[in-house]
């Protein structure tokens, strides 16, 4: 008789209810694992600089975690993989041109800043690597905008600057950069491969992709965000990116151009920046993806994936808020 009584209580605990054998560390390490394609291939086309460039970043990721919790007297959580992936997105958004302070300094800004001081992981508002990239954009505009030409660093030649895609695109149209590329299909061709200027996370768009798709297979991401941020760019560039009028645009271009995979799949779907309801992620890519295309097609920077991700980072709290799932057996109020 005790037993079955003991059978039918309903015990309650706090939340989470649901557990699975998945660990931050797992996590953290898993993505920085989809990143190795994406970074082989910009390896592969800038060259030396560009492990250089991606190891300064995890160097200084590492050291400041260390300072900040080592000042503050907290738990040095180094091997958990935060501070490592931190160093390693920031790397892949900066130019392999840059100098040695750059990638230091912002790794600094990025961890002990951006993310510590608000109190550590799961804390931060804003994209540690994206404000550590903005930092570096804001203070060293020129270097952060110096573009070397991918082959010249591979073949081990004298790196010639050039300029990105975006940028040829926003000064001479696609008239111009046809002329440059050849033709469309070529230009795809390149784009799709990684064989273009621009930082080391806008190389090969196939790779990209490649680890995007295995984090939406691991279930470590779901494709609200990502699908929703690029079809909102594909849609306003085809309505409004055309010099010849509404909807003349090339949607393909913006797609394969620029940091778009890299902060579709890697950076706006980060766990403490997006909201955390389907519904709130799908307004967040949309909200991205508007601010992107507004700020290449009439500010005057060419690119707006880290602008537009460090903006809708603001509103996360606010969508969620306003985005809260359906409460499990609540029932209606009476209509007066």
């Amino acid at each position: 008789m005790a037993v079955a009584k003991k059978e039918q209580e309903l015990i309650v605990t706090v939340s989470p209810h649901i557990r699975n054998d998945e660990t931050v560390s797992r996590i953290m390490w898993t993505v920085s694992l989809s990143l190795l394609p994406a970074f082989v291939f910009g390896v592969y086309f800038f060259g030396p600089r560009a492990v250089y460039v991606t190891a300064l970043c995890i160097v200084g990721a590492f050291f400041s975690e260390w300072l900040v919790q080592k000042m503050t007297g907290k738990e040095i959580t180094l091997n958990d993989g935060s501070a490592f992936l931190t160093g390693l997105l920031l790397g892949m958004n900066l130019p392999s041109s840059a100098p040695f302070y750059i990638p230091l300094v912002s790794s600094f800004v990025a961890v002990a800043i951006t993310k510590q001081l608000f109190g550590g992981l799961g804390y931060n508002i804003f994209n540690p690597a994206l404000i550590g990239r903005a930092f570096a954009l804001i203070t060293w505009p020129r270097a952060m905008t110096t573009w070397f030409e991918p082959t010249a660093a591979f073949v081990g030649l004298d790196a010639k600057t050039t300029a990105t895609p975006l940028a040829i695109l926003k000064e001479g149209g696609m008239q111009k950069i046809i002329e440059i590329f050849g033709d469309k299909m070529s230009l795809y061709t390149d784009l799709l491969i990684g064989h273009r200027a621009g930082s080391l996370g806008e190389t090969s768009v196939i790779a990209l992709l490649i680890g995007g798709a295995f984090l939406i297979y691991k279930k470590y991401i779901t494709w609200h965000i990502p699908i929703s941020f690029l079809a909102t760019v594909a849609l306003m560039a085809w309505i409004f990116g055309g010099r010849e009028g509404f909807f003349t645009g090339d949607p393909v271009l913006h797609l394969l151009s620029g940091g778009l995979i890299l902060g579709a799949f890697f950076m706006a779907t980060d766990y403490v920046t997006c909201p955390s309801t389907r519904t709130g992620q799908i307004i967040f890519g949309i909200g991205c993806g508007l601010l992107t295309i507004l700020i290449r097609l009439k500010a005057g920077y060419p690119e707006g994936v880290m602008f537009a991700i460090l903006l809708m980072n603001c509103f996360s709290p606010l969508i969620d808020r306003n985005m809260k799932s359906k409460v499990f057996g609540l029932a209606k109020e009476a209509q007066q």
